[in-house]
């Protein structure tokens, strides 16, 4: 046992932390399953993947540059005896870690991105960022990460020790924060022969729900081209391209007047030009196109022509018009869901600490929030929303269409907190983030132990699947030429990285 970690009574003590080790024996619950809980309680089994949490949380890569990240997962999955598949579907960071033979198949999705410009210290509920302008974890995908693996790995255990069949993948998808990965893994066949999915993310609850939720998504930078002038001298010998991009941009504006209301658009400008004393010749702007699935397209083709509209009235050329990432809705199959709540109070809220409470509430009040703490009870199933009002976005929205799938949400970020902002980050470190990490990875191996031993079960998830694949069924909204934009985030990831890798968390 590491010299920072030792039990004391019912605890494990970990870098001066208190951390209750639950899970006792359940009633009714059968060996395989039982198996899997107590896998996930020994006190090594929660620091070790406590400490990789924290590692993926310090790395705090943004997508497609997460190097460090994957290669934790991938060494842990190895050293556990999975196979592992690197660099699929164009990207470095992608992997499929495979354990077993045979049907059922079951995946488990991973995602390890981190956010730009959120870095924060982790437990401290103000905002005060280890390096100044960096990324960092504000969606809670480093307790992802962990979560997703321990549960991977104590399925793998289960099966070594009850000698079911079956086989177990864990999908991971770099990048989910730009929507990238998955609708290409989709695309290069990594989900077919899979029976059934279980998603996950972060919160501070500890719930699921069914059908179809958030929004479709195109991700697309336009980008135009003029001619370079003096702006003082001669400007009416250029073409200014940043014109072009605040024009197309008014347009667009002007547009959401005529557009439902659950539609979302949002737009950066990543170039727009070097100095103001030269009319710039290159400029671009990176949209988020959000809708349902059918209106998704028409809204697209509405933005591409304010951005050909543009380029009309400033004289420029759009020369590129480029799809990064393109998402559908998530469908969440009923009785799958129905499942994983199931698993989800088996497992049930885990014990926080008077030390956890007190980190909530001081965030709380920082936040202008009740100040409640950590939350202590269970949610309840989601159900479809009558009125689709758009939303928050997620590729493995792709994932729902091409096999059964389910998502469950676990704790461990502070009630109050916001999502994509430096209270999630300080959230996602430490004792809290430690708990909820396990209690998630409880609920998904659970779950899967489910699907693999109880083979009515999966049945009626597969019967409920292809009866409504006949009327959902899966066409990508990628174009055909699209590819990875695996350059994206290099420039901004190595600006910081230099400076970010003296606080880098040792895993081990």
């Amino acid at each position: 046992m590491n010299t920072t970690m030792r039990v004391v009574g019912g605890f494990l003590a970990v870098l001066g932390l208190l951390i209750p080790i639950s899970s006792p024996a359940q009633t009714n619950v059968y060996p395989e399953k039982q198996s899997v809980l107590d896998w996930l309680s020994q006190p090594e089994t929660v620091a070790k993947f406590g400490r990789i949490s924290d590692a993926v949380w310090s790395y705090a890569e943004l997508g497609l540059q997460e190097h460090k990240s994957s290669a934790l997962l991938i060494q842990t999955l190895e050293e556990a005896g999975f196979k592992v598949e690197k660099g699929l579907a164009g990207m470095p960071t992608c992997f499929v870690a495979t354990y077993g033979s045979g049907q059922p198949v079951i995946g488990i999705l991973v995602e390890y991105d981190a956010l730009p410009m959120l870095s924060q210290k982790g437990r401290v509920p103000k905002a005060d960022p280890v390096v100044a302008g960096a990324p960092g974890h504000g969606c809670g995908h480093n307790l992802m990460a962990s979560a997703a693996t321990a549960a991977a790995i104590a399925v793998k255990e289960a099966m070594d020790k009850h000698k079911f069949a079956g086989t177990i993948k864990l999908f991971g998808s770099p990048a989910e924060e730009i929507l990238v990965s998955r609708p290409y893994m989709v695309r290069a066949g990594l989900f077919e022969g899979v029976d059934a999915v279980i998603n996950n993310h972060a919160g501070s609850g500890f719930q699921t729900s069914y059908g179809v939720a958030g929004s479709a998504m195109i991700s697309v930078t336009f980008t135009f081209r003029g001619k370079t002038a003096h702006s003082g001298g001669s400007p009416w010998g250029g073409r200014s391209a940043l014109d072009a991009v605040e024009i197309m941009n008014v347009a667009a504006n002007y547009l959401r007047e005529h557009l439902h209301y659950s539609t979302r658009m949002h737009y950066v400008i990543p170039d727009g030009g070097e100095a103001p004393n030269v009319v710039p010749d290159r400029a671009q702007v990176w949209y988020f196109v959000r809708s349902s699935d059918a209106d998704l397209l028409s809204v697209y083709e509405r933005v591409v022509n304010c951005a050909k509209g543009a380029a009309i009235a400033t004289g420029t050329e759009l020369a590129e018009t480029r799809v990064l990432a393109a998402a559908h809705q998530s469908h969440h199959n009923k009785a799958l869901t129905e499942l994983a709540m199931k698993n989800i109070t088996l497992v049930g809220m885990p014990e926080w600490s008077e030390e956890d409470h007190e980190f909530a509430r001081a965030l709380q009040k920082e936040l202008g929030a009740k100040e409640t703490g950590m939350p202590t009870k269970v949610g309840s199933i989601g159900k479809p929303a009558t009125v689709f009002v758009g939303g928050a976005s997620s590729d493995h929205g792709d994932v729902t269409l091409v096999t059964p799938t389910a998502t469950i949400r676990f704790p461990g970020i502070a009630t109050g907190a916001r999502g994509h902002h430096w209270s999630t980050v300080a959230s996602g470190y430490g004792s809290q983030a430690w708990k909820g990490a396990n209690a998630g990875a409880k609920a998904m191996a659970t779950t899967a132990i489910d699907l693999f031993t109880r083979p009515t079960v999966l049945a009626a998830i597969r019967k409920e699947f292809n009866e409504y694949s006949k009327t959902h069924p899966y066409k990508s909204f990628l174009p055909a030429d699209a590819q990875p934009p695996l350059e994206f985030y290099d420039k901004l990831m190595n600006q910081y990285r230099p400076a970010m890798e003296a606080f880098y968390l040792d895993h081990k």
